[in-house]
């Protein structure tokens, strides 16, 4: 398999230090990648695009993941993930499944990702844990969102559910590659679920635990109070809007996404975009949605404990709303899991998103060029609106229907 590889073109410097697993298919590795010494690649769904560099610095394991055009992978370990055209991790990686980096979006040494959506250019710097979230912002490699080095994305709580993605940015805006890039400062913090406008600069040092829906605010904080207080383990939760709302936010995003991704990404398939690419591409963002929905459910099995418990502990003072909430959450799961699932059909308006494609069509054809970048960022300001404006429908129409089935969630 490995001189076959040769053969055709691949550059594999060392072929007697590589391991190629059997359920490899040497059709998906194509002419011109390269493959590094003391490199193991394995999984059937594994796709080397050309120019591609694998192992680069340190030795890298690739399992079941997507790497398209001159996309670096410099050492670690790559599973069930998607690297699109020039996208770049350093060694020392860990790269879990449902991550999707997207145009040269990179992380520096030691990273570690997962279940995590990185729009074009984005950069994350070395000693990073960015679990469970989605950035976008910036223009170009020249005026990016980047996150500092380390810095983490608190994504478990203490009582242990997963229920906390944060968007850094949004998807409506941020596929159009024209907003203000977002900063999170170096030896930093956020925690989830969280969400950050355009133009957000957290200072290097600082914890975040709070929304900040403001464009182009400056967050910053010192060193938190020292001392100590009773603690009552178990499951409470005296606040479960902001994690529901947040998930639903997060959730409908997703399936805009995958709107994005099903009628304009879909007009670049290329060379630059192959078929196995794009849609592999999709495959990881629907995981993407399941593994949300997952978290979310899990999340609601555990209200009829959290109800007792709250019970016992507030008595007589009680919210009546949050036990609503907790009450409609648990009740009406099966139904709202089916609805997220379905992606809503039909919430969108034809015909803004035929007339948003045929902008882009139109792009494709005067530019000559399937460069997906430069014809996003190439559409004039209305252009970019019609298709934000388009999005923004489907996720506010998601939402909005995902609500009326839990509507003590409506109320303060």
């Amino acid at each position: 398999m490995i001189q076959a590889l040769i053969r055709k073109g691949v550059r594999i410097p060392n072929p007697e230090s590589i391991e190629l697993a059997p359920e490899v298919d040497v059709r998906r590795i194509l002419p011109g990648a390269t493959i590094h010494a003391g490199c193991r690649i394995r999984g059937a769904d594994t796709l080397i695009c050309a120019r591609a560099e694998i192992g680069k610095e340190t030795p890298a394991t690739v399992e079941n993941c997507l790497i398209g055009p001159d996309a670096e992978l410099k050492g670690g370990y790559f599973k069930g993930s998607v690297f699109l055209k020039r996208a770049s991790v350093g060694s020392g990686a860990q790269v879990r499944d449902g991550s999707i980096l997207e145009e040269e979006a990179s992380a520096a040494h030691i990273a570690g990702l997962k279940q995590t959506i990185l729009f074009p250019f984005v950069t994350l710097g070395s000693l990073v844990n960015f679990c469970d979230c989605l950035m976008a912002g910036g223009t170009g490699k020249k005026n990016h969102s980047e996150v500092g080095s380390s810095y983490i994305h608190f994504n478990f709580t203490p009582q242990q559910d997963k229920a906390t993605p944060s968007l850094i940015g949004d998807v409506a805006h941020g596929v159009m590659i024209n907003q203000a890039p977002i900063f999170l400062g170096g030896q930093g913090g956020l925690v989830g679920p969280c969400r950050l406008a355009y133009g957000t600069v957290i200072a290097a040092g600082t914890i975040n635990r709070k929304d900040e829906l403001r464009p182009g605010r400056l967050i910053f904080g010192g060193s938190g109070k020292s001392g100590n207080a009773p603690y009552h383990g178990g499951l409470v939760y005296r606040n479960i809007k902001r994690i529901v709302l947040h998930n639903l936010h997060y959730i409908a995003g997703l399936q805009a996404l995958r709107h994005w991704y099903e009628y304009v990404r879909s007009l670049f398939i290329s060379e630059i975009m192959p078929d196995e690419l794009y849609n592999g591409l999709v495959r990881t963002l629907d995981a993407c949605i399941d593994e949300r929905i997952r978290r979310l459910g899990e999340f609601a099995d555990k209200m009829p404990e959290s109800l007792k418990n709250y019970q016992a502990s507030a008595g007589q003072g009680a919210s009546d709303t949050l036990l609503s909430q907790k009450r409609q959450l648990y009740d009406n799961w099966s139904r709202l899991e089916q609805e997220l699932r379905t992606g809503g059909p039909a919430v969108e308006s034809p015909e803004k998103r035929d007339a948003f494609i045929k902008r882009i069509r139109d792009q494709i054809q005067a530019s000559g060029s399937y460069d997906y970048v430069a014809v996003i960022r190439s559409l004039d300001p209305d252009a970019a609106a019609a298709g934000t404006d388009w999005l923004m429908e489907i996720i506010e129409s998601l939402t909005g229907r995902w609500l009326s089935m839990v509507p003590a969630f409506n109320s303060a």
